[in-house]
């Protein structure tokens, strides 16, 4: 399973190791440069295997100081030793043995922040996939279970806190100024849930009693002073742990759940087991440094990365090729949280914005792979929306096809049947096939298939029969290594809407399968044929999303508003807002190619502010409503050729028409919903903010000043309002006093805020327009800007390369060269981020041929340049082979 040469690893290939692990003994002394790491380990060859075969551990750039066998000194001929692998030949035939690895490594020097790294006066680790191996030679891989004991050896004064997974079981004094730490993990783990933190953080307490009664200490560590602003993710780990019992019957299971927060890290958040690390930017909030979006992002991670205490930790993945298995399922179980804390609608409409602006552009390009991969030849590149994102919703699809009550059954038979295990997709799978005795065979074409598939829709109603049919086709469009591909099952949910809106029932249904407001799609081509319909019905399909599709739809556009104005389904009123946008938006674009004026929507303007006066509506949805399909869903809808500047115009010319007609209706809004009371991150009063920003947008555009967007930044008494404020006036009257003066005024007040801070670039980073590269740049040498910290560098470069599409696309290029540049330089000392970053440029070949060239251009210098990391490499070169 090593991948570190890069060679191509394939599922086909899976077989169990040769030797069975039963227990790891870890002993660390810390040092910032010269960290000593004893691993003792119990092995026992696996019944069956071949007798002559060694023991094969992984290591990634090691050396080896020490080895030996049952606690003597191994014989150098016994064994080979580089610095990716330690071969160990002559072990016992049967009988259990112990091996001894000893290594020295430098976690300051580690700038990967993978393994064990030192920044900031923190040791930290971040295992997953395959940073294990940087620590110590060892079974890296994800079917290798065992239960850990850790001591920790350091400096007292430099690091009082000593933590690792599981139960603590003591800890003393350790000769001159230092101490150890002794931690029990009862639960069997793979390598990459380890975790060890050291340092000298504050941390807030609290408990919680579990439904069978125990009660679990609950810490979050964080830096000094900063504890106050931990209150929120304190609060969000314990309902979560309120839910998932409730929900989906699971418990706690150690003493303590910990979790700490880092400002130097690559991913979001990491699950490891009782001692989960986070990017502080998942921590942190309060109302005057946090935003609304803050805390439910603080909220969510927070739930997703302790509902993987068992979808992941106690039931793990087989192998990587099944990180759908616990990352698409503990999404699936985050969104569901989230929906019960907040507005469903909302959230689902969140999702699926997400989704098409990610996972939809990853399915349609060089970059597209099935949920589950057939092969990889650097796991870490496959941390995709495909894998998260579509995995959730797939597991939502079985839920959808199955009904709440089979799901339950099959998902307790899950935890029953696997607890303890390292699984697979068709581990999953069989268990909701034998609760519900349906054969989900074609289902599971959903892990293997590659693409989004794009469904046709026709309909017919025959007033004489009373009856409405529904042809529906499908298809799954060719991705790299799967040109040919067989029909899914695509389960639909649908209404019948009257002329009037209301809801309509049919006496039978002719044709293929239909559960309840289920139609089940699983051939090519497929009719459903509804009897006793006594006049023409509206079609409201795709409800709530339950498939993640592409609809090819032609309803009227009388129809369209009827939805959008009556439908039950909130995500469906939404969508058939997009539906009659983005056709608009599209032709619009076409006509300033061509040198034409942009029409008029008055069809489409009328429904939007129809939606945006109806107070019977949640005002966070009316708020998703009036937020116009982005620039990113016009190029996707758009198709090839596109330009990016014309896109931009096209929307910003809609955005004034709806602000123009809904002047006064915007104002009312604005003074309405402001409030003198205290600020509150609950769903109902962030959904008020929602509306009322989004009112303040189309204010600013219709009076074309900066006057209404720094009035409110004055008056702004949280962080919500405040980065709102400035953004608009960054971002539509960059080079006006008021402006500057705000942003002035903003780095000043957050000075000493990093994660404020960020904002700040990112805000700059998203101006459009082709002076933004040049801005770029001169932040880029800023004092404020750290190229070290992940954190800044995803703000600055990464929200220009992702997120803003007139700046980055240059017609000339030159953007396309200082990213490729940045990549290049990023990739000696963080790869992972600089992988990251370069999936910016993955839908190339779908800009004009001008754009196109020169950015394939830039792609190209950076697969011919000399040591790039696996990580660059295998992304750089499927982008070019695509």
């Amino acid at each position: 399973m090593r991948t570190e040469t890069g060679q191509v690893i394939r599922l086909a290939d899976y077989h169990p190791t040769d030797f069975v692990l039963e227990r790891v003994d870890l002993t660390f002394e810390l040092d910032p440069t010269k960290t000593r790491v004893e691993s003792r380990l119990i092995f026992h060859r696996r019944e069956g295997v071949d007798k002559r075969a060694p023991l094969m551990l992984d290591g990634d750039d090691l050396a080896l100081d020490g080895l030996l066998f049952d606690q003597i000194e191994m014989d150098a001929a016994q064994y080979t030793a580089t610095p990716s692998l330690l071969v160990i030949r002559d072990l016992p035939e049967s009988a259990p043995f112990e091996i001894t690895v000893i290594t020295t490594i430098n976690p300051e020097a580690n700038t990967q922040l993978m393994g064990l790294y030192r920044s900031g006066g923190i040791y930290c680790t971040q295992c997953e996939a395959e940073g294990f191996r940087r620590i110590t030679y060892f079974p890296d891989r994800p079917d290798v279970l065992a239960i850990y004991t850790v001591n920790i050896i350091a400096d007292k004064a430099a690091n009082p806190l000593l933590l690792s997974n599981g139960n603590f079981l003591g800890g003393a004094g350790y000769g001159e100024g230092k101490h150890f730490a002794a931690w029990f993990d009862p639960h069997p783990k793979p390598s990459y849930l380890f975790a060890l933190v050291a340092g000298d953080l504050g941390v807030v307490e609290d408990t919680f009693t579990t439904l069978s009664g125990r009660e679990v200490a609950l810490k979050i560590y964080v830096e000094h002073g900063k504890e106050p602003r931990a209150a929120y993710a304190m609060d969000a780990l314990k309902r979560s742990m309120k839910w998932d019992e409730e929900v989906f019957g699971r418990e706690y299971d150690l003493d303590i759940f910990m979790i700490v927060a880092v400002s130097d890290f690559n991913m979001g958040a990491m699950e490891n087991k009782g001692l989960n690390i986070f990017n502080d930017k998942y921590v942190l909030a309060d109302p005057q440094t946090a935003t609304d979006a803050d805390y439910a992002n603080i909220e969510a991670i927070i739930a997703h990365e302790y509902f993987h205490n068992w979808t992941g930790n106690r039931i793990t993945c087989r192998d990587w090729f099944q990180l759908c298995l616990k990352e698409g399922l503990t999404v699936y179980r985050d969104h569901e949280f989230s929906a019960d804390q907040r507005s469903r609608a909302v959230k689902r409409i969140a999702e699926v914005r997400h989704l098409r602006a990610e996972q939809f552009v990853e399915d349609s390009g060089p970059l597209a792979h099935p949920v589950r991969p057939a092969s990889y030849r650097e796991i870490n590149n496959f941390y995709t929306t495909t894998v998260y994102e579509k995995g959730s919703e797939v597991t939502r699809m079985i839920a959808t096809i199955l009904g709440p009550k089979l799901f339950k059954k099959g998902m307790d038979l899950y935890f029953d049947r696997h607890d303890g295990e390292a699984a697979t997709v068709e581990d999953f799978v069989r268990c909701f096939a034998d609760v519900s005795g349906r054969d989900l065979s074609q289902f599971s074409l959903w892990y293997n298939q590659a693409g989004t598939p794009h469904v046709t829709v026709t309909t017919d109603y025959d007033a004489s029969a009373k009856s409405f049919r529904i042809d529906l086709e499908q298809m799954v469009p060719p991705t790299p290594g799967q040109p040919n591909k067989q029909p899914m099952h695509i389960p639909l949910r649908f209404g019948l809407l009257s002329a009037k809106g209301a809801s309509l029932k049919a006496s039978a249904v002719e044709g293929g399968e239909v559960s309840g407001d289920v139609l089940h799609l699983t051939e090519q081509k497929q009719s459903f044929v509804f009897k006793g319909i006594k006049s023409k019905p509206v079609l409201s399909l795709n409800r709530s999303f339950s498939a993640p599709v592409i609809l090819h739809f032609s309803q009227a556009d009388t129809d369209l508003a009827l939805i959008a104005r009556h439908d039950n389904d909130l995500f469906c009123r939404w969508q058939a807002l997009t539906d009659l946008a983005l056709p608009a938006l599209c032709a619009d674009t076409k006509r300033i190619l061509s040198g034409e004026t942009a029409a008029d929507h008055p069809a489409l303007i009328e429904a939007l502010l129809a939606i945006a006066s109806d107070d019977t509506l949640e005002p966070a949805f009316r708020a998703q409503a009036l937020s116009l399909p982005s620039e990113a869903d016009i190029a996707r809808d758009y198709g090839g050729n596109i330009d990016p500047d014309a896109i931009h115009a096209a929307r910003q010319n809609l955005l004034k028409s709806v602000a123009e007609k809904g002047h006064d209706l915007f104002a009312r809004l604005c003074t309405e919903l402001a409030t003198a009371t205290a600020y509150s991150p609950d769903a109902a009063s962030a959904g008020r903010r929602a509306l009322k920003n989004t009112a303040l947008l189309y204010l600013t555009l219709a009076e074309a000043g900066p006057a209404r967007a720094a009035e409110a930044y004055g008056k702004a008494d949280n962080m919500t309002d405040l980065s709102h404020a400035l953004t608009l006036l960054a971002h539509y009257c960059p080079e006006t006093e008021e402006t500057q003066a705000a942003l002035a005024n903003f780095e000043a007040r957050y000075s000493d805020n990093a994660l404020v801070i960020d904002k700040w670039f990112s805000i700059q980073a998203t101006i459009p327009g082709t002076d933004a590269l040049e801005r770029i740049r001169t932040l880029m040498h800023y004092t404020r800007y750290n190229a070290g910290n992940p954190n800044r560098v995803r703000a600055l470069i990464g929200s220009f390369a992702f997120s803003n599409p007139t700046g980055f696309h240059r017609a000339d290029g030159a953007a396309y060269d200082l990213i490729a540049d940045e990549i290049l330089a990023i990739d000696k000392r963080n790869p992972q981020l600089a992988a990251r970053l370069l999936t910016s440029m993955r839908s190339f070949a779908m800009l004009e041929s001008n754009r196109a060239t020169k950015a394939r251009s830039a792609l190209s210098r950076i697969a011919a340049a000399q040591g790039l990391s696996n990580d660059v490499q295998d992304i750089v070169s499927r982008m070019l082979a695509g």
